[in-house]
């Protein structure tokens, strides 16, 4: 790719002014996560697709699920795409990816079948085709960013997620490191928020998108689910829900809300309304590279949060005492304000 000078004498990649998006659901998933951005709103799926965003690429989705072509009329863009007929492209990956070299026989994934041999063509065969000419690659979910739950352990694929298949320091030809955006299913506005910086940066209006360690983009992922939940008030004060459907602070519920990176308690589901802990959900976690493992059993009270509250406990109470008082104290008319007596209104 051609690179021009920016400012500061930095080479900067010339504008974009159409992105194709190939969306690949053949890994170890659920659709899922395909499922779950046709329910964002900031911005929505129709709204970049049929160019209501200004200042971004046109996109082309390639997604089996949404898509209009079947069959080898749907696989013909990304025989196109891996041929390098087709650009630039966003390679878009959604379910864990399998190993296909712990077997003998057989294979764990796939999609479409090469007309060459007439075998299928391995979901692993298809990153290895596409990766290397992608403009930029992201995963779409848990189970592709990390391996989620068919990587549990025990599982017989020995399934993983993207990084540890291409390499944690992989990056596009564009320059631009794996882009995870984790959650199971994905947020809705997460992942449509990360295309849209992306598309922004195709079109030369944003700098290199900023990931944290694990490749999340770090503004979305930066706070704790506690840090923005609807409940953390009660926590503060010691106040926990004894059982499910109060609204209280549920960490002794099995909510791992406190060490969580995920904004859902925050930002909501669906246009800022729900989120797991808003409706009444622990957190099990599902942002985090650890999934689902080192969170089980759910709904256990988790370790640390046992320690946490007990600690809180005697401040909350006393703090809780006080605030009792003092409200009772403000729910009082000051002395000076006499009512008029009922013969004279």
């Amino acid at each position: 790719m051609e690179v021009a000078a920016g400012a500061g004498g930095r080479a900067t990649p010339p504008a974009i002014g159409e992105l194709h998006v190939l969306w690949i659901t053949a890994g170890l998933g659920c659709d899922g996560d395909t499922i779950a951005i046709t329910a964002a709103t900031n911005p929505s799926l129709e709204d970049l697709i049929l160019g209501a965003v200004p200042g971004v690429p046109k996109v082309h989705l390639h997604n089996p699920v949404l898509a209009y072509e079947v069959g080898d009329d749907f696989l013909r863009t990304f025989e196109r795409a891996a041929a390098g007929e087709l650009g630039p492209f966003v390679l878009v990956v959604e379910g864990s990816i399998p190993n296909e070299r712990n077997k003998d026989a057989g294979f764990w994934a796939a999609m479409g079948t090469d007309p060459a041999t007439g075998q299928p063509i391995t979901t692993c065969e298809w990153i290895d085709r596409l990766a290397p000419k992608a403009w930029a690659v992201v995963t779409a979910g848990t189970c592709s960013a990390y391996g989620g739950i068919h990587a549990m352990a025990g599982n017989p694929t020995g399934c993983m997620g993207l990084p540890d298949y291409l390499g944690w320091d992989w990056t596009s030809h564009a320059g631009i490191p794996i882009v995870c955006v984790p959650g199971c299913p994905v947020h809705p506005d997460n992942f449509m928020e990360t295309l849209l910086y992306l598309l922004r940066q195709a079109a030369g209006r944003a700098p290199m998108i900023p990931l944290d360690a694990a490749l999340r983009p770090s503004w979305l992922f930066a706070q704790t689910v506690h840090e923005g939940c609807d409940r953390a008030g009660y926590y503060e004060q010691a106040d926990f829900a004894p059982e499910y459907g109060s609204p209280k602070c549920i960490v002794k519920q099995g909510c791992w809300g406190p060490v969580v990176q995920c904004n859902v308690g925050k930002r909501g589901w669906v246009n800022g309304v729900g989120g797991c802990p808003n409706v009444g959900g622990v957190c099990i976690g599902c942002t985090m590279p650890g999934f689902p493992d080192k969170f089980m059993p759910f709904m256990d009270e988790p370790p640390g949060a046992k320690l946490s509250t007990a600690a809180v406990s005697t401040y909350g109470r006393t703090v809780r005492a006080l605030r009792a008082f003092t409200k009772a104290s403000m729910n009082k008319e000051p002395e000076g304000r006499v009512p008029l007596p009922r013969a004279d209104r």
